[in-house]
């Protein structure tokens, strides 16, 4: 029971229903009466981890320090700075010294690479050639064919467009050739007309010459081989010469060649000039191809076929005479014809209505076929 405190001070007694204060744990008598011990002191507990993963002085980052360093931990600081220092230097010598010798191998590891590559450049073949006809209609043309027309086919080709004699007389098999360019500007020496006074006649085509080298290789020379020549075949020309002077960029020459030729075409300075005595082709080097327009020019009425031999010089101090080939690896042959005198029909047409030359040999303009 406890007491409480009437109106007038005096304590009164209260029942423990009332709530007394809960006396101090552990110090409830026991059943003697006697107070008991205080409870003994809990256990220590066990140390909490640091913040840097362990609470041991060597896991410090100054202990992992000095591990990495090889370096006493209880050495002073300045100690340990001394020895970051030449640990930083010995590294910084030692990535010197890599790129030191990096650099150093670059010189010989080039040349090395570069006189591989020259001997691969060198052994490739200089350069290939290749020739074709003029494509398309030229301005001015005489169309051969080996047999006579028939009174049909004269009768299509008078009775016709101009503009569509060309491609008819192909369909027939005719073989065109080109009037050769006018050289006024040619030196006297050169001659520019057959003997008969007529304009020639010229079996044009295009060279082209294709080199894969990466270094540069110059054709300086040219020399036409194995001419051989017979009587041409045609029996009909049908003809459409020029009403005026014509001049094509290229090379002229003759067969047999006449001196100095292969001579300028170009109507610019040097026309008639011996053309590799002033010029030259370069292929390789970053310029995979040249080319040329010919004009070969046969003897009157023979039909030839010839070769050529060209000089070149590459970069390797190398020059010599190279036969052209063709792409079957042979000898490249060229097929060059004239139109003979003795002409079973011979036809001319222009500004002027047909004209059979073959009737009326003196008739407009046949004098130029």
């Amino acid at each position: 029971m406890t007491t409480t405190a009437s109106p007038d001070g005096t304590p009164e007694p209260r029942s423990d229903d009332e709530g007394a204060p809960a006396e101090p744990t552990g110090q409830h008598p026991d059943a003697d009466g006697d107070t008991p011990p205080p409870p003994a002191d809990p256990a220590p507990s066990a140390p909490q981890p640091s913040a840097n993963g362990g609470g041991r002085p060597d896991e410090s980052f100054e202990a992992l320090v000095s591990d990495v360093l090889g370096v006493d931990p209880e050495a002073s600081r300045r100690k340990k700075l001394r020895w970051l220092f030449v640990k930083a230097a010995v590294g910084l010598l030692g990535v010197l010294g890599a790129v030191l010798v990096a650099y150093l191998m670059i010189k010989p590891s080039t040349i090395r690479e570069n006189d591989t590559n020259t001997g691969i450049d060198a052994a490739k073949t200089p350069f290939t050639v290749s020739v074709r006809p003029e494509e398309g209609e030229p301005p001015t043309w005489a169309m051969v064919l080996d047999r006579e027309l028939t009174a049909d086919e004269t009768r299509k080709l008078t009775t016709g467009a101009p503009g569509s004699a060309f491609s008819y007389l192909r369909e027939l098999g005719g073989r065109p050739l080109v009037y050769a360019s006018v050289m006024e500007h040619a030196p006297e020496r050169y001659e520019r007309n057959t003997r008969d006074g007529g304009l020639e006649l010229t079996d044009a085509f295009k060279m082209t010459v294709l080199s894969t080298r990466s270094s540069a290789v110059v054709i300086d020379g040219w020399k036409t081989t194995g001419i051989t020549c017979h009587k041409s075949t045609t029996q009909t020309v049908v003809a459409m010469p020029p009403q005026g002077g014509a001049t094509y960029q290229g090379i002229r020459l003759h067969l047999p060649p006449r001196a100095e030729e292969p001579v300028l075409t170009d109507d610019a300075e040097g026309q008639g000039e011996s053309y590799f005595g002033t010029h030259y082709i370069e292929v390789g080097g970053g310029q995979p191809s040249g080319g040329l327009r010919v004009e070969a020019i046969a003897p009157r009425g023979q039909a030839c076929e010839w070769g050529i031999k060209v000089h070149y010089n590459d970069s390797y101090q190398k020059g010599e005479w190279l036969q052209l080939k063709d792409a079957k690896g042979k000898p490249l042959r060229i097929r060059t014809e004239s139109v003979p005198a003795d002409l079973r029909q011979k036809w001319v047409f222009a500004s002027v209505a047909w004209t059979p030359c073959h009737k009326n040999p003196e008739g407009p303009l046949c004098d130029l076929a």
